[in-house]
């Protein structure tokens, strides 16, 4: 068997980097983006915390995480995924572990603290910086695929989190996730990643490095890219909806508990999780070849009627109902982001773009838990800041459209 055979009878490697980056999503997710609901209404139950205090220090979490997330693509992007990726898995299992412990609010906003360092290394914008030099066809398909992951993190970190406590307690529930997180993914980020297909002499998608065309993409500056409507629009529109749903997951569960009760909390959970799932899916199939900006603009839309219908919900049927329409916003949106930039700013520019992006982003959405908190203590329901927020997704609905309403320019 000559070397094109044998190369064409193996699978591309770059589906085993999307494995492993689905791994990592399921982990960083359960812990880090689903399990903070958990976080706020098991500190504020054993620990006396207020709804509102939990919900700020979650809030700073997020800041933490903004701060770190530019210098993570570009760090992703030069050193590789691995050191990265590694700092990630630590950094969020020392901070899970040690809410267990936490009985002061210096302690809250010190584990908090943390945990937005191990989310900023292990969130979309790693895992689609690592996947960036590995595909160009099937790019929406690949990162779609990789963040499959992050739904099912969704459907099974609340359940087994609410479960451990119930079982264990917080401490010992905490303190086992912290140390199945690492014995699961530091051995995948360490044995499986690599940095790119040319170091298996191969190009994106599985191509031969024979087949070079020598054709390289041109690079953006960031100066050039921030000039832009498509860079302006996809900030701010995504801040906007990442915002809600930042708010929307960090409640999910005191918001639900009251009709459902915990276990009914964790089946809406693990609901909008599954819904999630179901989105992406969707999305892997068809990414690479519909507008993403008018698809993207339909997810917020559906967001919005979601969270209105959710607003006046009483009974456990439309709680459950409205946490399945959100939760099909929840995962396309996390995806649709990278997608967009990728497509509009290429490979090359990627990194170094969508870190800025993305750290944008991170940066006003964490303020969404604290502002969701603040409402629901001040008010005394979550009726009315859902409502608020159906009208942000409208409007971010309106702005990404509008973003995509001219061509392209040339890189600068």
């Amino acid at each position: 068997m000559d070397l094109l055979s044998l190369r064409k009878s193996h699978l591309f490697y770059g589906w085993r980097i999307v494995l492993a980056c689905g791994l990592v999503a399921v982990i960083g997710w359960s812990l880090s983006v689903f399990g903070m609901g958990v976080y706020i209404h098991a500190l504020s139950e054993t620990r006396g915390f207020s709804i509102s205090l939990v919900s700020t220090a979650v809030s700073f979490s997020y800041l933490v995480n903004a701060a770190c997330l530019m210098s993570v693509g570009t760090a992703t992007a030069e050193l590789g995924a691995k050191p990265v990726l590694a700092t990630g898995v630590v950094a969020l299992a020392l901070s899970v572990a040690g809410l267990g412990y936490c009985h002061e609010s210096w302690q809250l906003f010190g584990l908090f603290a943390v945990m937005g360092i191990g989310r900023s290394c292990l969130s979309t914008t790693t895992i689609s910086t690592t996947l960036a030099p590995w595909f160009e066809m099937y790019q929406g398909r690949a990162v779609s695929t990789a963040l499959l992951g992050a739904s099912v993190g969704g459907m099974i970190g609340t359940p087994l989190l609410l479960g451990g406590i119930a079982l264990l307690g917080v401490k010992q529930a905490f303190g086992l996730a912290g140390l199945a997180s690492t014995i699961i993914l530091l051995p995948v980020v360490v044995l499986v990643l690599k940095r790119s297909p040319q170091e298996l002499g191969l190009l994106p998608d599985g191509g031969l490095k024979a087949a070079s065309t020598g054709i390289q993409q041109a690079k953006w500056s960031r100066n050039g890219a921030m000039r832009t409507r498509q860079f302006q629009s996809q900030l701010l529109a995504f801040a906007l909806a990442m915002l809600v749903q930042n708010a929307f997951l960090s409640h999910h569960v005191p918001m639900v508990a009251p009709i459902l009760g915990d276990a009914g909390a964790s089946t809406a959970v693990t609901l909008a999780a599954a819904a999630a799932f179901v989105g992406r899916v969707a999305l892997a199939r068809f990414a690479d070849r519909i507008d993403l900006r008018l698809t993207t603009a339909g997810v917020m839309l559906l967001g919005t009627v979601a969270l209105a219908y959710m607003s006046n919900a009483t009974s456990a049927f439309s709680l459950l109902l409205a946490s399945a329409m959100y939760g099909v916003t929840i995962g396309n949106l996390t995806t649709l982001s990278p997608l967009i930039a990728r497509r509009e700013f290429g490979a090359v520019s990627f990194g170094s773009i969508y870190g800025l992006i993305a750290a944008a982003i991170a940066f006003a959405t964490a303020f969404g838990p604290a502002i969701c908190g603040l409402l629901r203590d001040s008010l005394g329901s979550y009726g009315p800041p859902l409502l608020v927020f159906a009208g942000i997704n409208l409007i971010a609905a309106g702005i990404i459209v509008w973003g995509g309403r001219k061509p392209m320019p040339q890189p600068s």
